[in-house]
């Protein structure tokens, strides 16, 4: 984020689409990113978004939305499957750090994602503690479903906003953030074929 960026969760977000936009039409600035910059996030970081996202490794949240060191917190997850420790990472963000988005950025052919399908139409679950990324995506899919979603990017998409959803209601923290106006949540999905990054869903955010 550049030094002039608002705190505005609005132009936040915008910021982070332009960053995008550029990634995507192949024009990077590649910001914050020289020695200078490094030196002084020695002193502590303060981050205006944080990024939780796929740990698929073509996601990479800072290079696709063209920012550098210090500008997102990133929190990755096969999946975007939560646990405690998700949790606690994304109360950090937003109580220790008073970061003003929160974005849940779900992907385009997701393995995680593809995997919870797999099972669903009939494929064996999988052992150890892959079981657990099947177990909390096939709601997700499930409830796609039955708004009438029937591919891949409808499931993506769907969890992206699901997941939202979850962090609302088990993190009384990051609520009463959201509602005090302190920071926002948007959902959304990464495109790999086009680099491009769609907004699925704000909490938070004037339209």
């Amino acid at each position: 984020m550049t030094a002039d960026t608002s705190h505005d969760p609005k132009e936040v977000w915008k910021a982070l689409l332009e960053g995008n936009a550029r990634f995507a039409a192949g024009k990077p600035q590649r910001p914050n990113q020289d020695i200078e910059r490094r030196q002084a996030l020695t002193h502590g970081q303060s981050p205006r978004v944080c990024v939780f996202t796929c740990g698929d490794s073509r996601v990479p949240a800072e290079i696709l939305f063209d920012q550098g060191l210090g500008d997102i917190f990133v929190v990755r997850t096969a999946g975007e499957v939560v646990d405690s420790g998700v949790m606690g990472s994304l109360e950090f963000a937003v109580l220790g750090l008073g970061v003003d988005v929160l974005v849940v950025l779900g992907h385009e052919n997701c393995g995680a994602v593809g995997a919870a399908r797999s099972v669903l139409d009939g494929a064996e679950v999988p052992t150890g503690h892959q079981r657990t990324l099947v177990e909390q995506i096939t709601p997700s899919i499930l409830e796609s479903r039955s708004f009438g979603g029937d591919d891949s990017a409808d499931y993506e998409r769907h969890h992206a906003a699901a997941v939202v959803n979850k962090i609302m209601q088990i993190s009384p923290a990051i609520k009463n953030a959201v509602d005090n106006g302190e920071v926002a949540l948007v959902a959304a999905r990464y495109r790999l074929s086009d680099g491009a990054v769609e907004t699925v869903k704000t909490i938070g955010i004037d339209e």
